[in-house]
């Protein structure tokens, strides 16, 4: 006699006679989907919740044609994955690269590389009489208020209406924003006397030349990567504009330093602070001593709405210069609140890696504006492109995953260079073990004895950097490990949430106490109080009782997404199975410029060459509507084998 089948924890049943055993409690299988919904569905291409969303909406419209309800489903996966939207002549194309990869290699679906790719024998629809479908479906009428369920750019790139307004919202912004006025002969005779007193030294051409232009300009797009001044021109760019203000007779400028999460605003506090005193005195005594905070704590949240700040167009922020760090991780929807908060006349520094990876949430905006305002009269992109941090061992690494260029990438993790290392044991627990213990114990240690700041020091000097957060590469999967590896050397099991020496990430915003998503801390002994939390967070570090940090997760191991913003001295990556949809040139060369001194890459030569060779897709129209070439981040490839 056959047993039922068990319903997993938590499922709900699928109510569809058609599915049986194990698949009727697939959270993957939309219930009740017909059609062509239903033949993507199953295909892996949609989920439930983007068949679900077309099946409402249509329903609520009256719209029948299957074509329009498939082009909303593909729509709204488009923005689960990060783009804004969907280019229907090319989806058939690159939806092999959008369907779901198994955290664990033993669970992945083989290689399409070795049979027949499965999103090719799919019935897709024909792309012209399909844009023509849904030109012509209730999904694209506007409704007696104006709004719409899907926007059309260019006959070419499908919109849901949000993403469609706030990208032209953007566009609109900036391209509106005014010119600066003339300069005087004086301040023109005092910026080339300034540019010599900030860059006295041989060197540093490039930052004086992105200083020039973003003195002469309402808004700079200043990009570079890891170490090449990117800060040290930011320092000098207020140092100069502090100067000019007084060369005009104004006051000094009221100046914002902000960036997307709480860990890049202390690091960009700690770095312009740093640069700032390499200044002569009266350059730091103009500036005084500005404060980084999160973009969210710059535009001031909102208690009536989790989507809008109190900052707006209707209450500008005060500002005279505001100076993002970290651009790349800056949602397109953030972009949007901050350039309807920002005055008109207010200098505007957007600063970032476009090379790295793009926001958790949708959109590119940093390389869709290094793409799109080339050429624009008053919106300027300044490049940085020699590093001044690394060795040569690790800034040629990044430059050759940077680059695409696997096979030097490769040659130089197996050099035997003291700063670069691969494991490529089958097995490599045994060899991250012996890398990540014995700082492990030394935080341990150091938070048994009540010595915090010693501890938070230490949690600079080592990162685990993970993809995923499942499965055998993943996060939990590794922070289980070291716990079991440190329960096992002290002779103390960890059987409690808090224990003294858990190194704790923040997740999530709590204005009430001051702390940000993306903050870091460790758990002390105070010979008083008992344990207690130590953050860094942004002005100084904050002592907690761990009960009121509601949102956190421990980060022996930490993604490579939530690293951004973040240096240590030593950095692990591991790296997920080849055919991993999250594995990317853009995550690879994230993970690499984390480090500081030593780089190990945890993995084998199809992995690395897998992450080298492929590139993350995000589509997008920002650049062409700005007047770039071409939509959206160039698409990859097919996935490596």
């Amino acid at each position: 006699m056959t047993a039922a089948p068990t319903a997993p924890t938590g499922a709900t049943p699928v109510a569809d006679p058609d599915l049986t055993g194990e698949e009727a409690w697939d959270h993957r299988r939309a219930r009740g989907a017909t059609g062509l919904l239903r033949t993507f569905n199953e295909a892996g291409v949609l989920e439930a919740v983007d068949v679900h969303v077309a099946q409402r909406l249509c329903a609520s419209l009256g719209e029948s044609d299957e074509r329009a309800a498939l082009a909303l489903a593909l729509a709204v996966r488009a923005v689960r994955g990060g783009s804004v939207c969907v280019d229907l002549h090319t989806v058939a194309d690159e939806v092999v690269l959008w369907t779901e990869v198994p955290d664990d290699p033993a669970t992945a679906d083989p290689d399409p590389a070795a049979g027949e790719d499965p999103a090719a024998s799919l019935p897709w629809p024909e792309p012209t009489t399909w844009y023509a479908a849904v030109r012509a479906s209730a999904l694209t009428r506007p409704s007696e208020g104006g709004a719409t369920v899907l926007r059309l750019l260019e006959d070419r790139l499908l919109y849901l209406d949000r993403y469609w307004r706030e990208e032209q919202q953007v566009c609109d912004d900036l391209l509106a924003r005014p010119p600066l006025d003339e300069a005087t002969d004086v301040e023109r005779a005092a910026l080339e006397t300034g540019l010599d007193r900030v860059f006295p030294l041989d060197g540093y051409d490039e930052q004086r030349a992105a200083a020039r232009t973003a003195l002469t300009q309402r808004t700079t797009v200043l990009t570079g990567g890891p170490g090449t001044g990117k800060t040290t021109t930011v320092a000098a760019l207020l140092a100069l504009l502090a100067e000019q203000a007084e060369v005009a007779g104004r006051p000094r400028p009221r100046v914002a330093l902000a960036a997307p999460t709480g860990k890049a605003a202390a690091r960009l506090q700690q770095a312009v602070e740093e640069e700032l005193a390499g200044l002569p005195a009266a350059d730091q005594e103009r500036v005084g001593r500005p404060q980084a905070v999160t973009l969210h704590r710059l535009l001031g949240s909102n208690p009536r709405s989790s989507t809008r700040f109190r900052h707006h167009r209707g209450d500008r922020l005060p500002h005279d210069v505001v100076v993002v760090d970290e651009t790349s991780m800056v949602s397109l929807t953030l972009t949007a609140r901050l350039l309807e908060a920002v005055r008109p006349t207010t200098r505007l520094i957007l600063v970032g890696d476009p090379d790295q990876l793009t926001s958790v949430e949708a959109g590119a905006v940093l390389a869709d504006l290094v793409a799109g305002l080339a050429g624009h009269e008053h919106l300027a992109v300044a490049a940085l492109r020699t590093s001044h941090r690394y060795g040569d061992a690790i800034g040629d690494l990044a430059t050759a995953v940077r680059d695409g260029d696997a096979d030097r990438a490769l040659d130089l993790l197996r050099s035997g260079d003291e700063h670069l290392r691969l494991v490529e044991d089958p097995d490599p627990v045994p060899a991250v073990r012996e890398l990540v213990l014995p700082r492990a114990l030394e935080l341990v240690r150091a938070a048994a004895a009540g010595e915090a700041e010693a501890a938070l020091r230490l949690l600079d000097q080592q990162r685990l950097l993970c993809a995923h957060r499942e499965g055998s590469a993943g996060v939990r999967h590794w922070n289980r490990l070291v716990e079991r590896w440190v329960a096992e050397e002290t002779g103390e099991p960890v059987w409690a949430t808090w224990y003294a020496g858990r190194p704790v990430l923040v997740t999530a915003n709590d204005y009430g106490l001051g702390v940000h998503n993306g903050d870091a801390g460790v758990v002390v002994r105070d010979p008083v109080r008992g344990l207690r939390a130590r953050v860094a967070a942004v002005p100084h570090a904050l002592d907690l009782a761990p009960s009121r940090l509601g949102q956190v997760e421990t980060m022996h191991a930490l993604t490579i997404h939530k690293s951004q913003g973040s240096q240590a001295d030593e950095v692990l990556v591991v790296l997920p199975p080849a055919r991993s949809r999250l594995l990317t040139r853009e995550l690879f060369y994230t993970a690499v410029t984390r480090a500081r001194g030593h780089v190990v890459v945890v993995g084998a030569e199809a992995e690395v060459r897998a992450a080298i060779g492929r590139r993350a897709v995000r589509a997008t129209g920002l650049r062409q509507r700005l007047g770039g070439a071409g939509p959206g981040v160039p698409p990859a490839g097919p996935p490596a084998g």
